[in-house]
């Protein structure tokens, strides 16, 4: 008894020890190959992996690389002391960050309330502002609806910010502790070396592959064949996009020592100084993963249920937009990508994906419980106020 007591407490051990092994992460990768090995289920997952890679990784990383290769040039601290000596303009300027696709400007001023240096109200016209990662996938796929949802949110979120600074102005205790995300104690160096090994392979990875994936993108975008021009069948075309695909998810999956919700939800912490590489590449398999996640639950939906959630969600109404903010309340970029995808695939209409994008907070919600729950809590209510009038305003106004 005492031995078997002894080999289980080994095991545990020794599972806490390799924490990359046994992360939540990993399902996603498992799932997907268990879809390719089902004969059922194996061209759908194919085309899905396909499209997603195609259609939306491509776009996003070429469009992350151009952003953070010039605002990753600007340091955090030029931002900070800027809104330091400019308090009139403190609110505005929050807000514009925050409209910035990405957390980074919604994280430097949490950050700098929780010192007081910023007023409530530009932490509530930031979370209001932001769409976080989601942007990236708008934009992509759709410009001029992000370039909307953008100057909505930083309107919204600029007006809200001014009222709140009016009649709550709430101020916690200073906090000096830098927020850092949440990790794992049991992880080994070893595990860290590994994780460090492979995040280093998924920047190469998308730095090699990015010219001609893009190329390819953009034909398809152009209703173009590359099958016409290249040594290729369009099904051998297929199932590279599918093994690119799967390479990306298991990057992700691997590269990183998180196991709980942040991890999963969350674009993976920058290096310092910052790297346009490596981020854009990190938060390219982020924002794909989740988009490849939305696309199975079409398909899979459809293939082995016969339910169209295309027909779900518009059958819905305005609940549709109700769930639609309700969601923006999770911490996290991963459900607000999932939202923006049922938008992009007309399951969603507009004013969902607006009241979305002003209730989200992103990744900026999770320092600002690690460092301040109360207000959090009070700047994450105040947003989703704008969000319910918006979206029901846009919904009653133009789709109704």
């Amino acid at each position: 008894m005492n031995e078997s007591v002894s080999t289980m407490q080994t095991m545990r051990i020794a599972l806490k020890s390799r924490g990359w092994l046994v992360k939540k992460r990993l399902f996603l990768p498992v799932i997907l190959l268990s879809f390719l090995w089902w004969p059922f289920s194996r061209e759908t997952t194919q085309q899905v992996l396909a499209d997603a890679f195609f259609q939306v990784g491509a776009f996003v990383y070429a469009s992350l690389a151009l952003y953070y290769l010039c605002t990753l040039r600007v340091p955090a601290e030029t931002i900070s002391r800027f809104i330091a000596r400019h308090p009139f303009y403190e609110v505005f300027i929050a807000a514009f960050l925050g409209a910035l696709p990405g957390c980074g400007g919604a994280i430097i001023v949490v950050t700098q309330y929780t010192r007081g240096v910023a007023s409530f109200g530009s932490v509530v016209a930031v979370l209001t502002s932001t769409m976080g990662d989601a942007a990236f996938l708008l934009l992509a796929r759709q410009p001029a609806d992000g370039l909307t949802v953008m100057a909505a949110g930083m309107v919204v979120g600029s007006l809200t910010g001014i009222i709140v600074n009016r009649f709550h102005n709430y101020r916690p205790e200073l906090i000096e502790d830098e927020f850092s995300s949440p990790q794992d104690d049991s992880h080994t160096c070893a595990s860290m070396r590994v994780s460090k090994a492979l995040t280093g392979l998924a920047t190469r990875f998308w730095l090699v592959i990015s010219i001609p994936v893009l190329l390819i993108a953009m034909a398809l975008a152009l209703q173009i064949s590359p099958a016409d021009y290249l040594p290729v069948s369009e099904q051998q075309l297929t199932l590279s996009g599918a093994v690119l695909a799967i390479v990306s998810v298991t990057l992700w999956a691997t590269g990183s020592v998180g196991t709980g919700y942040y991890s999963l939800t969350s674009e993976d912490p920058g290096s310092q100084p910052p790297d346009w590489k490596r981020k854009a590449a990190l938060d390219t398999q982020f924002v794909l993963v989740w988009v490849i996640m939305a696309f199975m639950l079409f398909e899979i939906s459809m293939l082995v249920f016969g339910v169209d959630l295309v027909d779900v969600f518009q059958s819905m109404g305005v609940s549709a937009v109700a769930l639609a903010i309700l969601i923006g309340f999770l911490p996290g970029c991963g459900p607000q990508i999932l939202v923006t995808t049922l938008y992009l695939n007309g399951a969603l209409p507009f004013s969902a994906q607006l009241g979305n994008a002003i209730s989200n907070d992103g990744d900026a919600l999770f320092p600002a419980i690690a460092l301040s729950p109360r207000a959090a809590l009070l700047a994450t209510l105040y947003s989703g106020i704008p969000a319910f009038l918006v979206g029901f305003g846009y919904y009653f106004l133009f789709e109704l």
